[in-house]
Parts: structure tokens; sequence; C-alpha cells
């Protein structure tokens, strides 16, 4: 478990997205006690919001100091915001993925377990941020954000993808009909589903969504291979607190903007 009250973030980078202020913090460096002990910047939580919002400037400091943070209140859609200033907290929109080519908004999709996805083009100098649960990658949340970055500029030649902290396919067990769905949608997408328990599948999300953004024509991709469930001590994960029945979760955050 984290030190609570400790100041060190845990700040993961992608070579891929170099030139962009990001990163894909963990569970460290935060406040937050009990259940949520570390850096929980989730506002659904039972957490103490003040304690959130510290967490949350404290996630902010560790990427851009000087940006203002941009978070949606996510849904599990594939739609997708342009940013050109910042939301107030009680009027995020309710999309899943955000884009923008205004220096200084620092973008930031919260997940716990889901998979989040940072873009970069160095070329025009948009950003993008992308939060795939199941329902949002197969919807196409990725595919979404591509299509608004080149609404700014932005080039599927150009355009780097980094793959954040998610559920791992040896963590994450789904039923047969789930895995229909998938396979109804493309029956190529069998080749992410392993044989688990009886009527069951071991899902890899994770690849499933590189899958899509190779699709799409994204050449530059980095898969961090990050298990939020395995990993107590760094991160926060909706299926771990579920299978203790715990009473919530906390969030972490994955964050990318441009330098002011």
């Amino acid at each position: 478990m984290p030190e609570q009250g400790s100041s060190a973030a845990d700040v993961t980078t992608s070579p891929l997205l170099e030139g962009a202020a990001h990163g894909f913090l963990g569970r460290a460096g935060g406040r937050s006690t009990g259940i949520y002990a570390g850096l929980n910047v989730g506002l659904g939580s039972d957490d103490d919001r003040s304690v959130i919002l510290e967490n949350r400037q404290r996630a902010k400091t560790a990427v851009l100091p000087d940006s203002e943070l941009v978070t949606l209140h996510q849904i599990h859609s594939a739609d997708v915001v342009m940013v050109t200033e910042p939301f107030a907290l009680d009027a995020r929109p309710h999309v899943d993925a955000m884009v923008t080519d205004k220096p200084g908004l620092l973008l930031g999709i919260l997940t716990a377990d889901c998979v989040p996805v940072l873009f970069y083009d160095p070329v025009a100098q948009v950003v993008g941020a992308a939060h795939a649960g199941w329902k949002g990658a197969i919807g196409g949340v990725t595919d979404n954000t591509i299509a608004a970055m080149e609404k700014l500029g932005a080039s599927r030649n150009s355009i780097a993808c980094a793959i954040g902290p998610c559920i791992a396919q040896d963590s994450y067990e789904v039923d047969a009909g789930f895995q229909k769905h998938f396979v109804e949608d493309d029956p190529d997408n069998s080749r992410y589903f392993s044989t688990g328990q009886p009527d069951h599948f071991q899902f890899d999300i994770e690849s499933y969504v590189a899958n899509r953004l190779t699709k799409a024509g994204i050449v530059r991709i980095d898969k961090l291979g990050l298990d939020t469930y395995a990993h107590e001590d760094r991160y926060f994960s909706y299926r771990r607190s579920c299978h203790r029945g715990e009473a919530g979760y906390g969030r972490q955050i994955s964050l990318i903007g441009l330098k002011a």
C-alpha cells in the first residue's frame, strides 16, 4: 500500500509522447486514507472531497504545474469533446475523451481498471486523452478521438499513442455472453480471449485497444503493460475492490498537455 501523505507521485511516461507534458499516475503521493489510500482523484468516490481536490492539484503539479486541469464526467461512451478552456467541476461534459491544441490545458482521464489512452501529434501540436472501458472501446472512442484531433490539424501518420495502466488479461475474467458480443462485432476479436473457467474467458483489453488504434492508421503505439488489478501497491482497481466487498474504490489519473 502507498504511504499515506507521501509527496512522491508515481508517474510513468512514454518515450513516444516526448515533447508533450504527460504522465500515467499511480496511487502514491496523495492524502487519502483507508480504502482510498494515496492519490485518489475520483470525485465520484465517497472520499473526502477536500482531499480529492488536493490530490488532483498534486497530480497536476507532478506533470505540468502551471496548467489548468481539465477532466470529464465519464460515462463509458464513445463521445469526444474539443477543449478550448477549462470546465467547472459541476459543468464537466458527459463524454469519455477530449482533444485540444491549446497550450496550458492539462487533459485528465480517470481510471480504475479501464484503459487510459494518451495521444500526441508533435507536428500539429495536438493532444488527446480517452477513457476506454469495454463499452467505449468497442464503440469506437479511440477512433473518434483520432477524428477529433484531425479536425484540429493532426495527422494519423504523426499521432503517437500510449496505453496506460489497466486491467490485464490474467486478471480480467468475462462470461461467454461478453465474449460473444465482441466476436459478433468482428470474428477476429476472438484472439483477445483465452479460455478460462467453464463458460468464461480472459479478455486482453489492452491489446484490443491497441489493435483498434492500429486499424485506425496509428503506427506508433506504446503498451505499458501495467496491471491495475495485480499491483495493489501502485494502482486502484474497481474489480479488486468488488472482489473484496469494499464500499468504494479510488481512481488514478492519466494526464497530457501542451506546454505554454
